[in-house]
């Protein structure tokens, strides 16, 4: 197991599909979760998207509630604690099929169970654990967590809210204003981040939402999606939060923040998954019925290249997210079996991954937005309507590009994080950039290699996009070493390819190992959307690469890095998308809906 890849490896080691974790490997118990999941979001909340869309803030509460008695609040919470105590994968699951009808729901799920729940399990002492974990894990307790400030958004550390030591030495007053707090308006503890004196960094505090403690509300915020998740302005003046209510040691608070946000990053791409999920069903089922010409328009290309694609990015989201998520999930296993407590086993094996948690941030929350634009495009002037839940979905998607850090700074985040990994010597990245350095400046091999297994070009391609990356970011590093943090939009560039590589791999690598299950034949439509979504991955490492290279490299080096960009993006044998688009569409719309 040590031999296991860790976080950002992917990018200098060859994995093997054998070693990956894909959703065809749920276990039985797994599965059953999953239909339960599902049962629930059938029965209660999608026949009330409605009154989730009218902003009945009480039925966003009473439904977290139903959540609660079924246990489903608790999944990430030890069983010492009141909950279920699953594994990091089985978490992933119930976040991902719990979030499909709505992101009213799915926003105060994950507000309530992550950021609101998991500062505590993972951070605090036994006494704060006993004390207040089971009642948030059975939903008798909802949490909110308040870290943005009017003046500290994306610069969380930067909050004015203030923490000041009585004279008794009792407990802290807190004073300051927080905003977009989720599940305010009903929530009974606050996971409250404030400074104490002229600290560098903010430190963390529990507090009980109670009356007569200095604590109001604004109303709440009237939001384009998201409707009924409860969003208000929290006030404190000189509320007292007693000594022992401090969330691990003070000026902590800024580490426990970020390490909530890797968390809520991975946890986020799942929650963008079911929602894809059931667009493209929504779409399929549409495009079966509607008739144009005499004809469902299922039949006419413009759709089907829609349905192809919309089903494609999330195949390959649904790929990534799991290989990600068993990635830290065995992670925390190794640690615990090295001596570690779960909490610091699961701490250490989220932060782990942070890199691959910021890419899968990026990747799957635009394609959801995506994926919902076209099932608006499917539906034509209906989609556009209130009628149907097309709008809704479009609505709700766009704030996942927002929360749990923009995908700009997610960007700059996963290349940043992996050069710094590279300086400590957790990922080898230099040794690969220099003989990449080698390998430009001798002359290239023209023979035609030996393509006939499943996969040999794709996977050689994937390959040359890695050292596409490798070429790139060295040359970015040794241009502007330490200062590179300036070059956002290098930076950005960069992450594009860093995220196409992993999403195109993730998908490759599932699909290869389901070929070998199930047999080739079986499988034509997952290999088609693999092969597509490499296609794709390629173009974007083309632009994205050029963009980079011109933005920091002139003369000889600019031409010899050019020519490298396209000998690491040329494929021997082009596909044809439009005949890959056509074997996925041609199976969706015979089973009228996304079937994979």
């Amino acid at each position: 197991m040590s031999d296991k890849t860790r976080g950002g490896q992917f990018l200098v080691k060859e994995t093997k599909c054998e070693d990956i974790f894909t959703p065809e490997d749920f276990s039985d118990e797994q599965l059953m979760m999953r239909d339960s999941v599902k049962e629930f979001v059938d029965k209660e909340i999608w026949p009330n998207k409605n009154r989730f869309e009218n902003k009945d803030y009480a039925f966003t509460e009473e439904s977290m509630r139903k959540a609660g008695e079924l246990g489903l609040l608790g999944v990430a919470v030890p069983e010492a604690y009141g909950g279920l105590g699953m594994g990091f994968v089985s978490t992933m699951l119930v976040c991902d099929y719990i979030s499909g009808a709505t992101g009213s729901f799915s926003t105060a799920f994950g507000a309530h169970t992550g950021i609101g729940t998991m500062p505590i399990t993972l951070y605090g002492t036994e006494e704060q654990k006993q004390k207040y974990v089971p009642k948030l894990a059975s939903g008798e307790w909802f949490g909110a967590y308040c870290l943005t400030e009017p003046g500290a958004g994306s610069d969380a550390n930067s909050g004015k809210t203030k923490a000041v030591l009585s004279d008794d030495g009792t407990h802290y007053k807190i004073t300051g204003q927080k905003m977009w707090i989720s599940n305010a308006g009903f929530c009974s503890l606050f996971i409250v981040f404030a400074r104490i004196g002229d600290d560098k960094n903010i430190t963390g505090f529990i507090l009980e939402n109670t009356p007569d403690n200095g604590i109001s509300m604004g109303e709440e915020e009237h939001k384009l999606g998201i409707r009924a998740s409860s969003t208000r302005q929290v006030f404190f003046n000189e509320t007292k939060i007693p000594v022992e209510n401090m969330l691990s040691e003070r000026g902590n608070g800024f580490k426990i923040a970020m390490n909530a946000l890797n968390v809520g990053r991975i946890k986020l791409a799942a929650a963008c998954l079911d929602a894809q999920r059931r667009v493209t069903t929504g779409g399929i089922k549409y495009a079966n019925e509607r008739m144009q010409f005499n004809t469902p328009i299922a039949q006419f290309g413009a759709i089907r290249y829609k349905l192809a694609e919309m089903a494609t990015s999330c195949y390959a989201g649904e790929s990534a997210s799991y290989r990600a998520a068993k990635d830290i999930e065995d992670r925390i296993a190794i640690r615990e079996a090295e001596g570690a407590t779960h909490q610091e086993a699961e701490l250490k094996g989220v932060e782990e991954y942070a890199i691959e948690c910021s890419i899968l941030k990026v990747a799957v929350s635009e394609d959801v937005q995506n994926c919902a634009d076209e099932g608006i495009q499917i539906f034509g002037g209906m989609g556009f309507s209130e009628d149907t839940p097309m709008e809704s979905a479009w609505r709700d998607a766009r704030i996942a590009r927002i929360y749990e850090g923009t995908n700009e700074i997610n960007r700059m985040l996963s290349v940043g994080m992996l050069i710094k990994k590279a300086m400590k010597g957790h990922v080898d990245l230099l040794g690969p950039a220099s003989k990449v350095q080698e390998e430009l400046m001798g002359i290239p091999s023209f023979e035609t290699p030996d393509y006939s297994e499943l996969f040999a070009e794709e996977k050689e391609m994937v390959g040359k996009l890695k050292k596409a990356f490798l070429m790139v970011a060295g040359g970015a590093v040794q241009k502007y070493g330490p200062d590179l943090d300036a070059h956002q939009q290098l930076l950005m560039a960069a992450s594009d390819i860093l995220i196409e590589i992993y999403m195109a791999e993730s998908t490759i690598l599932r699909t290869e190992k389901l070929a070998k299950k199930e047999g080739e034949a079986k499988v034509q439509e997952q290999i088609a959307m693999a092969k597509l979504y490499l296609y794709k991955a390629v173009d974007i490492v083309t632009q994205k690469g050029k963009e980079s290279i011109i933005s920091f490299a002139e003369g000889d080096e600019q031409r010899m890095m050019l020519m490298g960009l396209r000998r690491f993006t040329k494929y021997s044998n082009m596909p044809n998308i439009v005949a890959l688009r056509e074997i996925i569409t041609s199976k969706l719309v015979a089973e009228n809906e996304y079937c994979f």
